[in-house]
């Protein structure tokens, strides 16, 4: 392959999360344009967040697991080739050999990851049998599920072989849909390589309470097929059997180092490809591996951070740097099945003289263990089950003295804690991304970075799992104070007040405009913080349609088209389906209103039809045809109430207890058109059986035999949470009213753009249960009152704008040819429905994702 380029060349093998960051990484820092970039990734997709798979099981859309916004694989200099592996690596020549042709390299990164190992277990690769590692993995392992559930007259039964990390991962998955499941673990506890003895028991014990059979020391023997062929049976050493429908290996991984064997390339004995300090492999200074396929004085790391932090030596050491590996920190904190487990520094007390301080209480499902120096001084590490809190305070402090009786630190809650403690600046506080305290405190005295968001981009701290940007908050904050400087919650340099305070403003002056607002209670013309948040307070208060003149100007762009803008130029569509109960009719509307205007289809995660690659110029008229069918805009483009996702309850579900279907389109129908914060979905699921997935929700609503439990502050977002329990065996009057208060308690108090979730972390579950339930700040009927007013004052907002000819004057493309398409536009067909062309295909005709596309001009 010739490049007409003079820049160097660097081909990455491999499209996963370490990739992701190594290009990232070239492309920030490479100012002068030295390289160009191809990455090869084996998969169909962009790289990913492997480490969210599971919330693929409660709703979440693949495409939301992409990391980044998917600007960066349209930067100049940098080339993503997807569904093209590498078969060949020829160190001699420069060259990698993908998808039949030749590409030269001035440098090379092997980032190839691993593969899920499987046992040599008899059986195994029976139909039925899965591993847990990728997309299509899981993928794969729904449909099976789906299928069988279909089939049988009874629940499907499932095992995980592997009882660590990833086996209770996919223990999660399986129980999310609905599958009774039993891990199965060879070594004598659960998660062995993380937690002691007294966190396994711990563990074991939170998990059984949730309806998962454990068995740890049970060697799997074989797998045996039923009539069908397919998986049935599970035999283990002792003689035991278990029946099963379906089973996972969740064993651990190997690294997929066999293109660096056959390229003659060194590997360690346990595999992986060898490489020194530099990520460099020795005799090829011009050859690197990072992440999961690297072996670094004789180990490769299975964590995302080290391969972040191997991503960005290689990338310092590409630019003239002499960065090396500074080892790496094995930390783990995570939310496994609803239970918190963290795990850090010497675990297992193995260094000379230490001493174990351990607090245990079984009844609450609490285990928490400090290793500490023999003078009980120095932290050495800890164990955290059940309650993980102290987590994000204890792991910067490994190494230094704790400054407290180290008993003080496992107190249950509500009981004196320990006395804060200044990190030191060599405190690692963001382990994904390596990013110390005193990092941090730089970002803020040197390089005058005043709110999160600065730091974040700054320093890097939280932009991976976000566990511990409660920390960066804490140490931002200080600096700040220390510093002199008040630390403000204004909304931003226009406006000297926080959100909440702004809605209160707007709420009791009944000022109505943006002009009006600003100039009695800010400076300025307003920006593209101040203008979207007065907006959606003014909509909130039900002050006009969101495309009324003065409201128009305010809206972000989304909003103010009534469209999601897609990365082609194009807008996707997505009327209402509440509770995603449609009748046949109508979706023979939706089928021919998408055949006729050339869109592509696909049902999303919240039960509702997405139309995608219409125009601006064409979405009057496909609104228009929806309308006249019956149905109403779905606020997809908003700030705001989404949808209400439904199983089928008692309606058609022989485990059914109340008709969850009729309650999540009475809720739907109720907070269609509310806006908020940030956007909000609910679920309601007919049983314990939990097939909406509420408790993923904003708003989770599972029935019970005495009516409804309600589950608030869970989301599928960047971070995602898992709802809390708010009340139990509600009536449907009362459930009703306490989601009323609780919402617009939520939409007038939340700080912008601020989920439910973290919302209830700062206010405190309790507080808003006394708020809600019990009406202790005497705004109850206020809040029913704002409600009430809400439903009564709903307009469909498609509706109205196809009433309004000045509205609908907005909708053209070019003002000077208004029915005219972007020329530009270009199309390919996959999987027998149109989508955007990439930026390869247009430039070079050639297809990046498969041979079955065809490229349409």
């Amino acid at each position: 392959m010739t490049e007409t380029s003079t820049r160097k060349r660097l081909v990455v093998v491999g499209g996963g999360m370490v990739a992701h960051r190594l290009v990232e990484a070239v492309a920030d820092r490479d100012t002068a344009g030295e390289w160009h970039v191809d990455v090869f990734a084996e998969e169909s997709r962009a790289p990913y967040d492997r480490v969210a798979l599971t919330s693929f099981f409660s709703g979440r859309d693949p495409e939301d697991l992409l990391l980044g916004d998917g600007s960066l694989w349209r930067r100049e200099g940098v080339r993503l080739h997807t569904n093209a592996p590498v078969k060949a690596v020829d160190t001699a020549a420069r060259q990698v050999h993908a998808r039949g042709r030749v590409y030269d390299y001035d440098a090379l990164v092997l980032a190839t990851g691993s593969s899920a190992f499987v046992p040599p277990v008899e059986g195994s690769d029976l139909p039925g049998s899965f591993v847990y590692r990728t997309v299509d993995d899981v993928t794969e392992l729904r449909a099976w599920v789906t299928d069988r559930g279909a089939e049988l007259d009874r629940p499907v039964r499932g095992a995980v072989v592997g009882g660590g990390l990833l086996g209770l991962e996919a223990a999660g998955a399986l129980q999310a849909m609905g599958v009774e499941s039993t891990v199965v673990e060879f070594a004598p506890r659960l998660m062995a390589l993380q937690v002691d003895e007294g966190g396994g028991e711990a563990l074991r014990r939170l998990i059984e309470k949730l309806g998962i059979t454990v068995r740890t020391s049970t060697a799997t023997k074989r797998i045996k097929a039923g009539r069908n062929g397919r998986v049935a049976r599970m035999d283990f050493d002792g003689g035991d059997r278990l029946p099963v429908d379906v089973v996972v290996f969740a064993t651990g991984v190997r690294p997929r180092d066999e293109l660096a064997r056959a390229a003659g390339l060194p590997v360690g004995e346990r595999g992986g490809v060898r490489v020194d300090e530099a990520c460099a492999v020795p005799g090829h200074d011009d050859v690197y591996a990072v992440g999961e396929v690297a072996c670094i004085d004789g180990r490769c790391w299975g964590l995302v951070g080290p391969g972040n932090t191997m991503a960005e030596v290689v990338v310092d050491r590409l630019l003239g740097g002499g960065a090396t590996f500074p080892g790496a920190d094995t930390s783990t904190k995570l939310k496994l099945l609803g239970v918190d487990v963290a795990s850090f520094g010497d675990v297992f007390a193995a260094q000379a003289g230490s001493l174990e301080v351990v607090h245990s209480d079984p009844v609450n499902g609490v285990y928490k263990k400090l290793v500490v120096s023999d003078d009980a001084q120095t932290l050495l590490g800890g164990v955290l089950v059940g309650d993980a809190s102290a987590y994000a305070s204890l792991r910067p402090l490994v190494g230094s003295p704790l400054g407290a009786d180290p008993t003080a630190w496992l107190l249950p809650e509500g009981v004196e804690g320990p006395p804060s403690t200044e990190l030191p600046d060599a405190a690692n506080v963001c382990s994904c991304n390596n990013v110390s305290a005193g990092a941090i405190r730089c970002a803020v005295t040197e390089q005058g970075c005043t709110d999160l968001p600065a730091v974040k981009a700054c320093s890097r701290a939280g932009t991976s799992c976000g566990s511990c940007l409660p920390l960066v908050k804490t140490l931002m904050t200080s600096e700040l104070e220390k510093a002199g400087v008040e630390v403000s919650d204004a909304l931003c340099e226009h406006f000297a007040v926080s959100r909440a305070q702004l809605f209160d403003i707007v709420r009791v002056t009944g000022l109505r405009t943006f002009s009006e607002i600003i100039a009695a209670h800010g400076t300025g013309r307003g920006c593209d913080i101040c203008r979207p948040v007065v907006a959606s307070i003014l909509s909130s208060l039900g002050t006009g349609h969101v495309l009324d003149a003065d409201q128009a100007r305010l809206q972000d762009t989304n909003d103010h088209v009534m469209a999601n803008l897609q990365k082609d130029g194009t807008y996707s569509v997505v009327p209402r389906i509440p509770g995603g109960e449609i009748t046949p009719e109508g979706l023979l509307v939706i089928g021919q209103v998408a055949q006729d205007f050339g869109l592509y289809t696909k049902i999303t995660g919240g039960q509702r039809i997405d139309l995608f690659g219409a125009r601006m110029e064409q979405l009057p008229a496909i609104w228009k045809r929806l309308v006249d069918a019956g149905f109403e805009s779905g606020q997809a483009y908003g700030k705001a109430v989404r949808t209400v996702k439904s199983c089928v309850g008692s309606t058609w579900c022989r485990y059914g207890v109340q008709d969850s279907v009729g309650l999540a389109i009475a809720l739907e129908l109720r907070y269609r058109g509310l806006r908020a914060p940030h956007k909000i979905k609910l679920g309601v699921s007919g049983c314990a059986r939990e097939c909406a997935e509420a408790r993923s929700k904003d708003v989770g609503v599972i029935a019970t035999e005495n009516g409804w439990n309600l589950y608030v502050g869970g989301n599928g977002g960047f971070t995602p949470r898992h709802a809390q329990l708010f009340a139990e065996d509600l009536d449907t009057e009362t459930l009703v009213r306490t989601i009323d208060r609780f919402l617009m308690y939520y939409v007038r108090t939340a700080d912008r753009l601020q989920r439910t979730a973290p919302w209830v972390e700062q206010v405190g579950m309790d507080e808003v249960r006394r708020v809600v339930l019990d009406d202790s700040l005497g705004i109850a009927a206020d809040l029913d009152a704002a409600m009430a007013a809400h439903v009564d004052s709903y307009e469909d907002e498609w509706a109205a704008t196809l009433d309004d000819p000045e509205k609908l004057a907005h909708f053209v493309s070019f003002v000077n040819e208004p029915d005219t398409a972007d020329p530009s536009l270009a199309y390919v067909t996959e999987r027998g429905q149109r989508r955007p062309a990439t930026a390869d295909e247009r430039r070079e005709g050639v297809l990046v994702a498969g041979p079955t596309l065809e490229v349409r001009s």
